[in-house]
């Protein structure tokens, strides 16, 4: 109970807190400067026994011996316990030109039980439009560690089949971005708002001057900029470092019915309600009986189950919210009747559907 009091008055306590003013470089981003998502294919070698003997493995294992000129006989069999097929993913971020390196994380794609010792290939990365961009290669920092005895039980800490190698990859070829081009740069707000996509425009307007952006909608904001680059990214830096006060969003009730995690926004307002909450106590024992039969009946002695189920209502209390509630008010109420996350839940929800919540409840 105290727990889950203190939890709902710290939610309560930091989502009443004054809006504080905020750079623009943390509620939006600049339209085509973004990272792109690297995948590729690899096979990662030199392990302790921790390989696998899947086809695809061995038909990957197989065509890298072709590469160097080396044929196995027809019909011949690969021993690869020693080899894992891997799958490389990576981010390549705006603007990173080749030479440049990046992390990667490499994992299992068969049932190796372990990648730690191994080392990955050198391995393709490819973008969406199935261009290379990256090659990766090196040796695995695995952090997990798997254990099996002969009798099939096994420990395993953390995930053994994922591992990371930092810098692992060289970029070999640059995205261009949209970033040089025309005389626009466009704000994209991370969260769609009228309210900051027009706070944002009058902001950079008030700097600037007068119609330098406007806002194209709720989620962006057009600003005019020079067009030679050293000027722009100039311009953008200033830009981005301007502080300005978001929007406070609308007034929500998020629930996560799997965690029992409730959280209130401080624009949340109830309207008059009574609400009362109680079920029941369902109690069952068992109580064997001992039946033993007469002297001369020749019986066998017998044990009877006889079970006691009891049922008592709880103790529950009607308690009453009054216009215009705010969220302290509720959780100090909540807290009173001494409700639990689950009971808190059945309690928000009978309140919305009987339309004494001013603010939106979402269930996730």
């Amino acid at each position: 109970m105290k727990l889950v009091q203190f939890a709902v008055v710290i939610l309560s306590l930091s989502l009443a807190l004054p809006l504080q003013a905020a750079r623009v470089k943390d509620l939006a981003s600049v339209q085509g400067v973004r990272a792109n998502q690297l995948v590729g294919y690899g096979l990662v070698v030199g392990l302790p026994g921790t390989g696998e003997q899947s086809p695809f493995t061995e038909q990957s294992f197989k065509t890298m011996l072709s590469n160097f000129g080396i044929n196995l006989p027809a019909g011949m069999k690969a021993q690869i316990k020693n080899v894992a097929a891997v799958a490389v993913s990576a981010e390549l971020p705006a603007f990173a030109k080749p030479g440049q390196t990046l992390d990667i994380t490499v994992s299992s794609m068969g049932n190796a039980k372990g990648l730690r010792g191994g080392t990955l290939l050198q391995t393709f990365l490819k973008g969406l439009d199935g261009n290379v961009y990256a090659v990766a290669q090196g040796s695995l920092i695995v952090s997990g560690l798997g254990a099996e005895g002969a009798d099939g039980s096994k420990v395993v800490v953390n995930t053994p089949t994922v591992g990371r190698i930092p810098n692992g990859a060289i970029v070999e070829r640059e995205v261009m971005t949209p970033f040089a081009e025309g005389d626009f740069i466009t704000f994209n707000l991370n969260n769609s708002d009228f309210t900051t996509a027009k706070t944002l425009a009058e902001t950079i307007n008030q700097f600037i001057g007068e119609g330098t952006a406007q806002a194209l909608d709720a989620a962006s904001v057009q600003v005019r900029a020079p067009r030679d680059m050293n000027q722009r990214v100039s311009y953008l830096s200033t830009l981005e470092n301007l502080q300005m006060e978001p929007a406070s969003q609308s007034a929500r009730i998020i629930i996560n019915s799997r965690t029992g995690t409730i959280v209130i926004g401080k624009d949340v307002r109830l309207f008059p309600a009574a609400v009362t909450h109680g079920g029941l106590t369902v109690t069952i024992a068992e109580n064997p009986t001992v039946v033993q039969p007469n002297p001369l009946a020749g019986g066998d002695t017998a044990v009877e189950q006889n079970t006691i189920i009891d049922v008592r209502p709880d103790k529950s209390r009607m308690f009453k919210f009054d216009p215009g509630v705010t969220l302290d008010d509720l959780v100090s109420t909540v807290n009173a009747v001494g409700a639990a996350p689950g009971d808190l839940m059945a309690i928000l929800e009978a309140l919305k559907e009987a339309g004494a919540i001013h603010g939106e409840l979402v269930v996730i």
